[in-house]
């Protein structure tokens, strides 16, 4: 196998991250900006490549990597990485898959208490001189509504049990990926129902599912339209699972309370991007996960990958498994249950 020595870096990653890969030795190559020209040229000498967000990884550009043997993202969606393309060249490709659970389950809260509780437009109002604006009873109690969860992975099934016990919410998921036994594990807090379900009877629904070409708008224009006139839609999962024109459309005739959104079709948002006029949405720019805390174990977690298979052990969360068997990582120690 090819020595794994050199480590790409098409974004700066936090300098815990560096430290650890420095102590072994490491030469770290840090790209003066993610865009794919400037990165491709990079990659023909690149070993393993730490990525974030700023940069999709392709087929195009895998092209230019001859000695590539690892992908390790950051984050846990691999929506930037052409999986079958690293698989076909048998790169290993990690995610990091439940480091920022609890960051982004925080933030969920977040966004839905200053929805329910209307924080910013009344901080408006008061930098208005409108102090009356206490007597409209604008906010909304939590306590005992509805919590739908679109998606019942790590972080939704976290957010699901923190508002039942917390908020005493009652909870229900819709999530076709989930097995039967994983259900029955939840079974007396939890009830699974189908997605129209989901959407008619809750007071606040939570997207936590992966885009992919079966999820692309899977809430859209008839799935907003079973929401109740009040009821609060959030995601902090990728933007194109919405489709986001039928929700400004929804938005803007009031037909339901409001939208929490850290994601979105574009990144950055267009100046003329139609949300950014309303006024019953709330929009932070897809940084759910990037705590002070969050962003350190995230780049930490990732060079821990690269150094693992640099010294032959398996690094976590292999998102293709399919490739360990090849020749060229036959020598590798399987990594045991933790």
């Amino acid at each position: 196998m090819t020595p794994l020595k050199r480590v790409l870096l098409p974004q700066p990653i936090e300098s815990e991250a560096v430290a650890l890969l420095e102590k072994e030795k490491f030469e770290i190559v840090l790209s003066p900006d993610p865009k794919p020209e400037t990165v491709r040229p990079l990659l023909g000498d690149a070993h393993a490549l730490i990525l974030r967000t700023g940069i999709k990884i392709t087929k195009e550009l895998l092209s230019s990597a001859p000695k590539l043997l690892i992908i390790s993202r950051t984050g846990g969606g691999l929506d930037n990485v052409d999986l079958d393309a690293a698989t076909e060249k048998k790169i290993i490709v990690t995610s990091n898959l439940g480091v920022n659970t609890s960051s982004v389950v925080e933030h969920v809260l977040s966004l839905m208490f200053a929805l329910s509780k209307q924080l910013f437009f009344l901080d408006r109002a008061v930098r208005s001189n409108d102090f009356k604006i206490r007597y409209k009873n604008l906010p909304r109690d939590l306590n005992g509504k509805t919590l739908g969860l679109l998606g019942f992975g790590r972080i939704g099934s976290r957010l699901g049990r923190v508002c039942h016990e917390a908020l005493q919410m009652r909870v229900v998921a819709f999530d076709p990926l989930l097995q039967k036994e994983l259900k029955e594990q939840y079974s007396g807090w939890v009830e699974f129902t189908d997605i129209k379900r989901l959407f008619s009877s809750s007071d606040v629904i939570s997207v936590h599912i992966p885009l992919t070409d079966n999820t692309f708008h899977i809430v859209g224009e008839e799935e907003i339209s079973w929401m109740k006139p009040e009821a609060l839609l959030i995601n902090t999962s990728r933007g194109p699972v919405i489709d986001q024109p039928a929700l400004v459309r929804a938005l803007r005739a009031k037909r339901i309370g409001g939208a929490g959104l850290d994601v979105f079709n574009q990144e950055p948002v267009p100046k003329d991007d139609p949300l950014l006029n309303l006024e019953n949405v709330i929009l932070t720019p897809h940084t759910a996960a990037l705590t002070k805390e969050c962003v350190i174990r995230m780049a930490t977690e990732a060079a821990k990958c690269v150094v693992d298979l640099s010294q032959g052990r398996e690094p976590r969360n292999v998102a293709n498994r399919q490739v360990l068997p090849a020749d060229q990582w036959r020598h590798i120690v399987p990594r045991t249950n933790e």
